[in-house]
């Protein structure tokens, strides 16, 4: 038999009665006794009677079920297990180690690892991020090569030395599929004053939830992925799948020089890769989801000129045109207040909508009345769920973010400003073209300019420009992920779209021309960028369960 310390309900299953002794060893009231015909059904009367299997060990009580999982698992056995008893024994080793991998966590959320704000202090914290993960992967037997990237110009002149790109890989058997994970470990800026109700970066769990800056983005997909990696590893199963990572630490500032590191790896890192699985995004219910789209993004600068000194309102207010006055115009003709875009031919390219795509909004499981309050909006544009979805997702929309050279202080200053620049983006959907929209735009706003017969300088000009991202939901991980989710979570998933702009899934997709997949693990109130942003501890341990989950199906369905 074999006698270890361990808590009566940790291994209650095992702690049997022993016929097969005429004295029992003394135990204590805390140990657990596996009775050696226990061990005989698991690997055999001869192993088990050769090696006598009289082990008194101080093991906690997760190690001692560690053991039990491995030997329970096959490690002494020819023959690999049934799938459905390994991911039982992988799922419970999950459960039982959950406290670590939250401990991972937190570890992980304190690390200040801001890429927006352009400081070394950050830059430095990225980079200590960077090492930490490199290690953990390195400790799951991953080989891990950190590519430099070299240094990021500022506009001040200033040079900040860009975080390496870790490209990870673990295990190479051409008789395997290949899956490739992104994720991303730096995050968005925080603070304690502005309204978060703890310290941003120390992981607090409160009723459930995880808060903490980059728990759900997307620290915590990241380790949720490796948890469930590590625990094949520590239950000696065989990975059904190949393994490789790229995580990169420059994400939320535009992934700076990704996209050429990509191009250079084509032919070498990914060269083996047979499927992308991205988890940098959220449910839009509490039901769990896939993602098979994602909306681009164009954004553009209006600037209205007259010199470079502002004026005096009391003294040139009434005589000329003012450049504010003239913004204004501009932008407000840019949409209706049905949120229709009012630019000429703007919708021309948008891909029709079939019935299959139709029928899927009307399955996506959405409380419209729940959604408008967790939104805190008194009302939406559109009235069904059906409407609010396809202007989320599948039709094109046009916002303002804001005005440079603007007055915005407290106070009463009568000032006319000398020079104005209003900024706004457009979100595209397929088959929108960058050029195509860009031109349009232009046109529009010189032809509205030009009817004010205004004395001042326009310049519209285009800063950035990502196409939108649509997958096949036949591929076979989308329908590994569907089982998947079924095995974990009882319900199937929604599908869904995003109506953000996630630029690394367009540029796996052209340069690799290999199936990319979004599979979320955040909950639909995650907070993702915002104060208070947490990941629940459900989605996070269940998140772990369905990543390993998922290595076993997409293995199955691609032999």
């Amino acid at each position: 038999m074999l006698i270890a310390p361990a808590s009566r309900s940790s291994c209650r299953q095992y702690h049997q009665p022993c016929g097969q002794h005429s004295q029992k060893p003394s135990v204590q009231d805390d140990e657990v006794i596996v009775p050696l015909t226990h061990l005989e059904h698991i690997i055999g009367p001869d192993i088990a009677n050769e090696t006598e299997w009289q082990l008194h060990t101080q093991l906690h009580a997760s190690s001692i079920f560690t053991v039990l999982l491995l030997l329970e698992g096959g490690l002494f056995s020819s023959s690999s297990p049934p799938s459905s008893r390994m991911l039982e024994n992988i799922f419970q080793y999950i459960d039982l180690h959950q406290n670590e991998f939250i401990q991972s966590l937190k570890e992980w959320v304190a690390i200040e690892s801001d890429s927006v704000q352009p400081l070394p202090h950050f830059r430095q914290e990225i980079f200590k991020m960077m090492d930490i993960a490199a290690e953990k992967l390195r400790h799951l037997g991953a080989t891990v090569d950190s590519i430099d990237m070299g240094y990021q110009q500022l506009s001040d002149g200033q040079n900040l030395p860009i975080p390496p790109i870790l490209l990870a890989e673990l295990g190479n058997d051409p008789k395997k599929p290949t899956v490739c994970f992104y994720g991303h470990l730096d995050v968005q800026p925080a603070k304690k004053e502005d309204g978060w109700h703890t310290d941003p970066f120390t992981l607090v769990e409160v009723d459930g939830k995880l808060y903490g800056r980059g728990a759900t983005d997307n620290k915590g997909p990241v380790l949720a992925w490796i948890n469930a990696v590590g625990a094949f590893r520590a239950l000696n199963q065989d990975i059904p799948v190949n393994i490789k990572f790229i995580i990169e630490g420059m994400e939320e500032a535009g992934s700076i020089s990704l996209d050429e590191l990509v191009r250079r790896e084509k032919d070498r890192f990914f060269s083996s890769v047979d499927y992308i699985v991205i988890s940098d995004n959220l449910w839009i219910s509490k039901k769990p989801a896939l993602t098979y789209g994602t909306r681009g993004n164009i954004y553009f600068t209006v600037e209205v000129k007259c010199r470079d000194q502002d004026f005096h309102s009391g003294t040139f207010g009434g005589i000329l045109n003012e450049p504010m006055s003239d913004l204004m115009s501009l932008l407000g003709s840019l949409v209706d207040s049905s949120g229709r875009i009012l630019i000429p031919g703007i919708y021309d390219n948008v891909a029709p909508l079939s019935e299959e795509e139709k029928k899927m909004y009307e399955a996506i499981d959405l409380n419209l009345e729940e959604y408008r309050n967790s939104s805190q909006v008194e009302k939406f544009l559109f009235d069904t769920k059906e409407e609010i979805l396809m202007h989320l997702w599948r039709y094109p929309s046009l916002s303002i973010h804001g005005i440079e050279g603007a007055f915005d202080e407290p106070g009463d200053k009568t000032v006319i400003p000398a020079q104005v620049i209003g900024k706004f983006s457009i979100r595209l959907v397929p088959h929108m073209n960058i050029s195509v929209v860009e031109t349009k735009v232009k046109k529009y706003l010189e032809d509205i300019f030009s009817q004010r017969n205004s004395s001042n300088k326009l310049k519209v000009t285009r800063t950035l420009g990502v196409h939108p991202w649509i997958a096949n939901i036949h591929d076979i991980q989308y329908v590994a992920a569907r089982r998947a989710i079924k095995t974990v979570f009882g319900v199937d998933p929604d599908m869904i779209r995003d109506g953000s702009t996630i630029p690394i899934a367009k540029t796996f997709q052209d340069i690799i021309q290999k199936s990319v997949m979004m599979l979320p693990l955040g909950a639909v109130d995650d907070g993702e960028h915002s104060q208070n942003e947490k990941i629940n501890r459900y989605n996070y341990i269940e998140g772990s369960k369905l990543f390993a989950a998922f290595f076993l199906e997409v293995a199955k369905m691609h032999s």
